[in-house]
């Protein structure tokens, strides 16, 4: 590659030629009605399929008007708030029991549980050699392309890579689920080793703790966890999982999927739509903001001085200028995200372990405020609360978990969601998905070479 020369002004050229033929009126797409991120302008997703994994509500429809609602979330029918309620109070981790769940349509019973839970463990193994040749010998800087990678290389390790039989899925994906925290920690312990000159730490997962313990054990030096630290983990985990089939990430997932492509490339592509900072990142950007707001805002009892900063933010005058407050805001809910609602709790308690009280008031307070900043100074269609990434980042960071592996933690997460998908688009064998794009581009002669 670094053979092929490129002369600067000859990329600048190209660049101006593709910008300038790339360039749309944003009219264009009022005058067709085109629905931009297949949303129309009340917010609503515009409907592309059906299924039974999941559903968001945010609204109820009363005389054909939709009226905002306190947010919920449902997995195949049960309240996300019930089932971790329940799990809580059981002193039961979570996360294998949702995957359970959203991949089988029941909840697991005792046997169910304690059979499927030593299925994953029994999966966890990588292929031998896997990791010297795989994640140690070409350390990415980036966890989510090392994340890729594996995945792809994986492929090559499967003698069935190909077969979409359901039963061969199934197995597929429940290696991935349970392979996805080794793969993620030794690709940012190489990180930590080859490209910051740290120690390589490899520890080997203990087929008895859960995936939460496990993602602990691994990634911590000593091994050593609160059983506090793992409860909140593992419920970040569940409230991750899914997230209905309209999200970037799992609408990816149905659409290569319907392409009758292996598991191995389908789950790439929906990890490639996560990388996105507009999907997975955020939660690092409202630690970033929160750090930056921690050394301009003085006093953060001030109501008036937070309000002035968050100003500043929303007229691009502060931390990264792009006008946005991280963290709030959804696609879907408007008056509350539950998962954001559920988290804040667990965010409180863990804040309390770590004598961090102070700095969960400051997000507390901002999540009251920044509603109230941006009806004042943003015309807005719909409410304005937080989203499950303002406070996600926090409980991370208050676990020690670097900032490298957010995104990833998601996917480790929501691959049990993109498996349930997976199996559902090719159980409904659907037709292959291609919406449709108009073209409006003028029609020209073609001009000889010698004219042109």
């Amino acid at each position: 590659m670094d053979s092929i020369k490129l002369k600067q002004q000859d990329l600048l050229r190209y660049t101006r030629y593709a910008t300038e033929s790339a360039g749309i009126d944003p009219e264009m797409y009022s005058k067709y009605d085109v629905k931009r991120g297949l949303r129309d302008i009340s917010g609503k997703g515009v409907l592309t399929g059906l299924t039974e994994i999941s559903e968001i509500r945010s609204y109820i429809v009363e005389n054909n008007d939709m009226i905002p609602c306190e947010g919920k979330l449902f997995y195949r029918g049960y309240n996300v708030e019930e089932l971790v309620s329940g799990f809580l109070k059981d002193k039961r981790f979570g996360f294998e029991e949702a995957t359970f769940l959203l991949l089988f349509g029941h909840l697991p019973d005792d046997g169910e549980y304690e059979t499927f839970r030593q299925a994953i463990s029994s999966l966890q193994k990588l292929p031998e050699g896997f990791v010297r040749d795989t994640i140690l010998d070409s350390p990415s800087k980036d966890m989510m392309n090392a994340l890729s990678k594996s995945v792809l290389t994986l492929y090559s390790y499967d003698s069935k890579a190909d077969d979409t039989s359901i039963d061969n899925v199934i197995l597929q994906s429940l290696r991935l689920i349970a392979q996805f925290p080794l793969l993620c920690v030794y690709a940012y312990q190489a990180h930590q080793r080859y490209h910051k000159n740290g120690s390589l730490i490899i520890h080997s997962p203990d087929s008895r703790l859960s995936i939460a313990e496990n993602i602990l054990r691994l990634l911590r030096p000593d091994r050593q966890y609160t059983e506090l630290e793992a409860r909140i983990l593992d419920l970040a985990l569940v409230l991750h999982a899914e997230h209905g089939g309209g999200n970037n990430s799992t609408f990816t997932t149905h659409v290569v999927t319907s392409s009758g492509t292996d598991t191995y490339s389908s789950t790439v592509a929906s990890l490639g739509s996560l990388k996105g900072p507009r999907h997975g990142g955020a939660n690092i950007k409202v630690v970033e903001m929160f750090e930056d707001l921690k050394e301009r805002v003085e006093d953060w009892e001030n109501e008036e001085q937070i309000c002035a900063y968050l100003t500043r933010i929303l007229e691009k005058d502060a931390f990264d200028k792009s006008g946005l407050i991280y963290g709030m805001g959804h696609a879907v809910y408007s008056i509350s995200d539950p998962r954001a609602v559920i988290l804040k709790s667990a965010a409180e308690e863990l804040a309390q372990s770590k004598g961090l009280s102070e700095e969960f008031r400051l997000y507390a307070r901002v999540e009251r405020l920044a509603p109230q900043v941006i009806a004042g100074v943003r015309k807005i269609y719909k409410g304005v609360s937080a989203n499950v990434d303002f406070y996600s980042g926090f409980v991370y960071r208050m676990l020690g978990i670097p900032t490298e592996l957010f995104t990833p933690l998601f996917a480790i997460s929501r691959i049990s969601g993109w498996s349930a998908h997976r199996i559902e688009e090719l159980v409904n064998a659907g037709k292959i998905i291609r919406p449709a794009y108009k073209s409006i581009a003028k029609r020209k002669p073609y001009t000889p070479m010698t004219e042109r």
